[in-house]
């Protein structure tokens, strides 16, 4: 008896509203409960059962910049040079 493995790929379509929508829960989360971006769309995720890799080119800017930096601080990614003027 041979198994057979069916891979399903999971496509997520995300328009304005639901991606706006998805940007403030992870804001509300992260005041709420005085959090980091990080752990604030890891639990937005977990909560609507998405998987946080589909999610991260629907994220706004300033929210990709928030955990860009947590990140750093975090000693997560390479420190990034700012120029000061």
């Amino acid at each position: 008896m041979k198994a057979v493995i069916y891979m399903c790929t999971m496509v997520l379509f995300f328009d304005n509203e639901t991606q706006n929508d998805f940007c403030r829960q992870v804001e509300k989360y992260v005041e709420q409960w005085n959090s980091t971006y990080i752990d604030a769309v890891i639990s937005v995720c977990e909560s609507k059962d998405l998987p946080v890799e589909s999610v991260a080119k629907f994220l706004s800017k300033p929210i990709v910049e928030k955990i860009q930096q947590e990140g750093e601080n975090l000693n997560f990614l390479q420190k990034t040079t700012k120029l000061l003027f």
